[in-house]
């Protein structure tokens, strides 16, 4: 994790301003924007591509698939880092349960033009944090926490189909759901007292 801080601050990596050429990385796509026109939508893959200086602004999109991780430490005084805290939700049998794990999700490149256009930069604090939140917390409460480690695949499976169709409109895909850890809390305190789901750590 040494170079998290450096992978996406914002999902918006550079701006590219004045000069007659576009220059896009591997894993990278890029959308312009015109003063006459605004957000063309047109989107520029990797290589060396002309615009009209001053008059064209390009914004440089990483189009890889990218980890948002949700952990205990996790450094929310940047709001658009790439993670969350530990979600706290309640079960069906109203145990009320900690949840770790992360989310694998990319750009829907031929749609970034109105990611750009309808969400602006901070598109993690207005959209996949609260939305991921709101989900994450709303399928743990249609299990029983007896039934947490059997139905694992289920409520990943769930979880990346819900938010899919959340996102089908802001140009974000999915790729996949993963928990890490979910915990029992004490009762009427936020200490963890049972592990009921865990994944060992990749070596």
């Amino acid at each position: 994790m040494a170079d998290f801080d450096k992978l996406v601050v914002s999902f918006l990596v550079d701006e590219i301003v004045g000069g007659f050429f576009i220059s896009v990385p591997p894993g990278h796509v890029a959308c312009v924007y015109d003063r006459g026109l605004g957000v063309l939508k047109r989107v520029w893959g990797p290589g060396l591509h002309l615009k009209f200086p001053f008059w064209q602004i390009a914004k440089l999109f990483n189009a890889q698939i990218l980890e948002y991780t949700i952990r205990h430490g996790f450094d929310l005084s940047q709001k658009e880092a790439l993670g969350d805290e530990p979600i706290i939700a309640s079960t069906k049998d109203n145990k009320t349960i900690s949840i770790e794990g992360s989310i694998l999700f990319k750009l829907d490149k031929a749609n970034a033009p109105e990611l750009w256009e309808n969400i602006g930069d901070n598109f993690i604090s207005k959209v996949v944090r609260p939305y991921s939140r709101s989900r994450i917390s709303s399928a743990f409460s249609k299990f029983n926490s007896s039934e947490i480690g059997t139905e694992r695949t289920q409520i990943e499976k769930m979880l990346r189909d819900e938010l899919n169709e959340l996102f089908e409109d802001k140009a974000l895909i999915i790729e996949n759901v993963l928990f890490s850890e979910v915990k029992l809390m004490d009762s009427g305190s936020r200490r963890s007292s049972q592990t009921i789901l865990s994944t060992p750590a990749s070596s």
